[in-house]
């Protein structure tokens, strides 16, 4: 029985994009996809200022952006149309949509390139782990060892589920029909009857992007068809508009659920099979990515045998809330989005709110990550951070992240990583866009330590970096 060192089950953006993450650090993973064949169906799908950050990290946004179209950012929150906030930290602010098919393939394009396996039609049916492990059991009987397993199964996820781990929340009440099509009606007679409540908005030449409540709660594998949207759309608008020529169409609900552990023993969650919740403001896909470049890393030093003893429990301890924070702001935009006076009334308020630029960059920076700060203790407001993509001597930061490793950046040139070398990379540039003598980068990109004393880094690296290797 071939013994790997992690199992990722699931090829989603999760999945993809934690196997690449591991094998960075040559790590041996084996990615199992239920799925014979990628998902056919073309939705499309927006990547966020910290998802776009993370991919330029890694040296992967120039490819995706090809493949993408880029929106401005701004109107993420409850759809309330108020544009970006000016001057934000980040060359990446702006949305980029990109079909979901495209992203998944370039992510595990980019994961086999490093060296990941990729195996489809292997649907899991169980799992035991021990001291050294976990024995998965496929379909038909075949069973697989690892070391570690990974479950980014989605939301009716195995493993989760094969695990015991609870998930609780609330379960869809409504159910919302989405998809793209080309409509026959005049555009100002389209523009004339959409609301709040369904709309048709233009995303090329007579194509529209239709969003509709549905008739009421079903089984979310079975997708719609244009008759669903048409008779909605009747039964909304007084007209179908004269939709037809479906590019993708799909449902979702408003289940809003969070799993109690993202680890137990060998196995953790991450993506959708941690946690679900309504698509608005566009941040499951994200969250799902974010999950996995702060794993990664952190499960690649448990396998390489250098990690704190405590530093994998910090996946939990980062990433449980702020899946928790993402589902409470999608409560708050659901509740936003409810024809109901009271909702509305609040809506409009919010709407005023966001004529200052504080609330508006508030809530934007909440939707995209950007504004996400991990509890590293007492500092400077930037320690827990993620660093901006700032300019450097030569070049700008991301482009020294690529490896996956940590970075200890110093405008004084008189600090070093010692032992951690092997770690975490150093550069000395006394023109960094920096206003503090030195930070310590997670492979991440967040800010891990702040400051010009060596004693202080040192104890600092062997908090995040532990052992050092040979």
């Amino acid at each position: 029985m071939d013994i790997f060192d992690v199992v990722i089950v699931g090829c989603g953006p999760t999945g993809a994009m934690l196997a690449a993450e591991l094998r960075l650090h040559d790590v041996r993973v084996l990615v199992l996809e239920k799925d014979t064949e990628p998902v056919s169906f073309v939705r499309i799908v927006g990547l966020h200022i910290r998802s776009l950050e993370l991919l330029a990290m890694r040296g992967l946004l120039d490819r995706i952006r090809e493949h993408g179209r880029q929106r401005p950012a701004g109107a993420y929150f409850a759809a309330i149309d108020k544009p970006a906030p000016q001057n934000l930290d980040s060359p990446y602010a702006y949305l980029l949509g990109i079909p979901q098919p495209v992203i998944v393939r370039l992510l595990e394009e980019h994961a086999i390139a490093l060296g990941a396996h990729v195996r489809r039609g292997a649907a899991v049916t169980g799992l035991e782990q021990d001291d050294d492990g976990v024995t998965v059991e496929l379909a038909g009987g075949e069973q697989v060892r690892t070391r570690y397993l990974v479950g980014g199964d989605g939301a009716r996820s195995a493993v989760r589920k094969l695990l015991g781990v609870g998930f609780p929340g609330e379960p869809a009440r409504n159910e919302t029909l989405m998809g793209e099509m080309k409509a026959d009606a005049p555009p100002a007679e389209i523009a004339a009857k959409v609301t709040r409540r369904f709309w048709l908005r233009p995303v090329g030449a007579g194509v529209y992007s239709v969003v509709v409540p549905a008739a009421g709660v079903s089984d979310r594998a079975e997708p719609p068809t244009l008759d669903d949207f048409r008779q909605q759309l009747q039964a909304f608008a007084g007209t179908d508009f004269g939709v037809h020529s479906p590019r993708w169409l799909s449902r979702f609900g408003d289940a809003t659920r969070l799993a109690e552990s993202y680890r137990v023993g060998r196995v953790l969650l991450a993506g959708d099979a941690a946690h679900i919740h309504p698509p608005l403001g566009g941040q499951g896909l994200n969250l799902g990515i974010q999950d996995a470049v702060n794993l990664g890393w952190k499960l690649a030093a448990q396998v390489r045998g250098w990690a704190p003893d405590t530093l994998l429990d910090t996946y939990q301890a980062e990433r449980h809330p702020v899946a928790a924070e993402v589902l409470d702001n999608t409560r708050a935009q659901t509740e936003l989005s409810s024809t109901g006076p009271g909702p509305q009334a609040v809506r409009k308020l919010l709407v005023e709110l966001m004529e200052f630029d504080e609330v508006n960059r508030f809530l934007l920076e909440k939707v995209t990550a950007i504004g996400v700060r991990y509890d590293f203790g007492a500092g400077p407001d930037l320690l827990g951070r993620r660093m901006p993509d700032i300019e450097l001597e030569q070049g700008r930061l991301y482009g020294r992240l690529h490896g996956g490793r940590g970075l200890l950046l110093d405008r004084t040139e008189r600090l070093a990583a010692g032992s951690w070398s092997t770690q975490v990379d150093y550069l000395g540039d006394p023109t960094a866009s920096l206003d503090v003598p030195a930070v310590l980068l997670r492979p991440d990109g967040h800010v891990a330590w702040i400051g010009d004393d060596q004693q202080d880094l040192d104890d600092h690296l062997a908090r995040w970096f532990g052992k050092p290797i040979d």
